[in-house]
C-alpha cells in the first residue's frame, strides 16, 4: 500500500498602509517569479460616506494582497517571499498581515 503525502496549500493576506496600486502591482508581478507562488490583489472597501472628496495619493485602491503556495517544508520559497516583501517594507512601509496563513 502506498501513502500518498498531500501537499498543503498556505494562504494568507496582508497589507501595507499608503501603498499605491502601482506598488501594489509590483509586488504581485514580483511575487509571481517565485516559482510555485500565486498572488492577487484585493479591492479597498470604502463605505460611500468615507470616500474624499479630492483624490489622495496616499490612500491605495487596493485593499490587501493575498499570497498562496504550497506548504512543500522547502524554506527557500519562504525565504524568496520574505526578501521580497522585506525589500518593499523597506521602502514603503510595515506589512500588516491581515489573514495569518491558513490551508
Amino acid at each position: 500500500m502506498q501513502t500518498v503525502k498531500q501537499k498543503q496549500q498556505l494562504r494568507y493576506q496582508l497589507r501595507c498602509p499608503k501603498l499605491p496600486l502601482t506598488v501594489y502591482r509590483e509586488v504581485a508581478a514580483h511575487l509571481r517569479q517565485v516559482e510555485g507562488v500565486e498572488t492577487g490583489l484585493i479591492p479597498t472597501s470604502i463605505s460611500p460616506d468615507k470616500i474624499p472628496l479630492e483624490f489622495d495619493y496616499t490612500q491605495s485602491q487596493v485593499g490587501s494582497l493575498w499570497i498562496e503556495y504550497q506548504d512543500t517544508h522547502n524554506s527557500a520559497i519562504r525565504q524568496q517571499i520574505d526578501q521580497i516583501l522585506a525589500y518593499y517594507n523597506d521602502r514603503y512601509g510595515a506589512w500588516e498581515i491581515i489573514d495569518s496563513p491558513q490551508d
